[in-house]
């Protein structure tokens, strides 16, 4: 069923009917209840339309506002929390129990870029006829996945056998601001510390004495 367009949802000035009273807001005016009639009467004189915002509400209450300005606020409104809300997908990676390292890499690749790009990964192990009696080689295939994906991802659902699958759930790890570990400039001078301290402690040790027949100022 296709929703309504904005216009549709609002009346507007004369369309606002089945109601006495109603309670005007807006710009540089104070919220107030009048009559119906002289809402529309207020409305007139200031250039602007009635638009009703809350029909629910007792009374009502309506806008003073030009409609294609209250319209464009509304789709604008829409544009921004349809832009905060984030999509997640969900991608699947086959696996048999016996999957051979070309074709494990294959996917393990596919997995990363799933996961960098935001979307969650459903890894799960197919077992075949009776391949079903190699169940923990199956696990330990989903393991290894998770620990190969460990930059990328983080477990959701741990391992767990549906019917013939044994389905494992990854989601993307949030990306996090700061510096890269070459640019830290801590891990930069942890080399200069070593290098002195050895010496410094060479001078505090020697305590030996004067050797017999050297010159030494009095």
């Amino acid at each position: 069923m296709k929703k309504p367009n904005l216009k549709q949802q609002y009346r507007v000035n004369e369309q606002i009917r089945g109601v006495r009273d109603v309670r005007i807001v807006g710009d540089d005016i104070e919220s107030t209840v009048v009559s119906i009639s002289k809402a529309l009467q207020i409305a007139e004189q200031k250039g602007v339309d009635l638009v009703e915002i809350s029909p629910n509400a007792e009374p009502p209450v309506c806008r003073l506002i030009d409609y294609s300005k209250f319209i464009y606020q509304q789709k604008k409104h829409q544009k921004e929390i349809k832009a905060k809300q984030v999509k997640v997908d969900v991608k699947e990676i086959r696996f048999g129990p016996q999957t051979d390292d070309h074709d494990y890499n294959f996917k393990l690749k596919h997995a990363q870029g799933f996961l960098s790009d935001g979307d969650k990964v459903k890894a799960y192990v197919f077992f075949k006829g009776r391949s079903i009696l190699f169940k923990e080689q199956g696990e330990v295939l989903l393991l290894r996945f998770a620990a190969d994906l460990e930059e990328y991802g983080k477990v959701e659902q741990m391992p767990q056998l549906e019917g013939k699958r044994m389905i494992m759930f990854l989601a993307p790890k949030k990306q996090t601001g700061g510096k890269k570990p070459q640019e830290n400039e801590e891990m930069v001078e942890v080399p200069v510390r070593e290098k002195k301290a050895p010496q410094q402690k060479a001078r505090k040790e020697y305590t030996g004495p004067k050797v017999e027949g050297e010159d030494f100022d009095d």
